[in-house]
């Protein structure tokens, strides 16, 4: 049976969103011998020291940029969930080499970090950007799932076994629409930009997605890319679920911006497998040895979709209304 307790866990990312919801679980149902907060901003560690100081929390200040940091942290460490990435899409956009050196560079560094020390298994957070990539983050979070996935042909005789998460937007996470918005309401504003009236998005709320990584360790094989099947909502709804009274101001397409999200491909569709509450992608590779991926860890049956099939926050079948959206919110 799966459980964290008395296991030594790593989170790189970890003083973000997710890295503190995620903290927040495995405190609330394990008992871990070491849990390790691995990011670079002093500040933000400082902080959350003040929440969470159990005996079993370790704060180490490093960049998942830095190899050699990143292999002394992860000495003993049975559990990594890889959270760290530069996210922002202009920001990305406008400083590409930034943006490869965390997100490619530093998926290599974990993979490298993870093998050398023998760690058991290692969940990857991706993003719906990665499926048919047309922003500089998307392709490169694309580029780091290939090399989780294709981790697990270079490990040789050992233990460690690497699986990707992938999900869409995260309800008031920072950076996210949802504190923007709210942000400007508190200023005074009186109107709300949104980019397009057509566009959607899928949403996941963090104890979801914290959820969601955690069930991931248990029906991992290894080469999996684990996608949720979660609500979309119009952006335009979205806005009038948190500001009824606002106007909206279509403000057109950001750069790296699309209209719909895509978490599986068509072109993946030879590949996707249905669960009854999520996805597998399986890899395009073949393994030395190759698992069952239709029957998981847990002994879930799961499905080919039909040829073509894709999974787009337009054609979602699960759309939230504005009261449902205000709920969650």
């Amino acid at each position: 049976m799966f459980t964290l307790n008395d296991k030594n866990v790593l989170i790189t990312g970890g003083t973000g969103s997710f890295g503190k919801q995620f903290i927040k679980a495995v405190l609330e149902k394990y008992t871990p011998k070491r849990l390790i907060v691995y990011s670079r901003d002093e500040l933000k560690q400082f902080e959350m020291q003040q929440v969470y100081n159990q005996d079993c929390m370790r704060y180490f200040i490093g960049d998942v940029r830095d190899g050699a940091r990143l292999r002394q942290a992860m000495r003993g460490v049975d559990f990594v969930v890889h959270a760290a990435a530069l996210k922002q899409v202009p920001a990305a956009e406008y400083n590409p080499m930034e943006c490869i050196k965390t997100n490619v560079n530093g998926a290599q560094n974990v993979i490298n970090a993870a093998i050398e020390n023998e760690v058991e298994k290692v969940v990857a957070l991706s993003t719906d950007k990665a499926a048919n990539p047309i922003n500089l983050y998307g392709a490169t979070k694309l580029v780091s799932d290939k090399l989780f996935v294709a981790a697990n042909n270079v490990v040789g005789g050992i233990r460690t076994k690497f699986a990707v998460v992938r999900y869409g937007n995260v309800v008031g996470s920072r950076g996210s629409v949802v504190p923007f918005f709210k942000k400007l309401l508190a200023e005074g504003a009186t109107e709300l930009p949104v980019t397009d009236e057509k566009m959607t998005r899928f949403w996941i709320t963090l104890p979801q997605g914290v959820e969601f990584v955690m069930k991931s360790f248990q029906r991992m094989h290894g080469g999996e890319i684990f996608v949720p099947k979660i609500p979309s909502s119009r952006i335009t709804d979205l806005a009038k679920a948190i500001a009824p009274q606002a106007a909206i101001k279509i403000i057109g397409i950001r750069p790296g911006e699309k209209l719909h999200e895509i978490m599986c491909p068509a072109d993946d569709s030879h590949l996707t497998l249905q669960f009854h509450d999520h996805y597998v992608i399986k890899p395009t590779i073949t393994f030395f040895a190759q698992p069952d991926y239709s029957v998981n860890k847990l002994g879930e049956g799961g499905m080919l979709v039909e040829q073509g099939y894709e999974y787009n926050s337009g054609t979602n079948p699960v759309f939230l209304s504005i009261e449902e959206l205000r709920e969650l919110i």
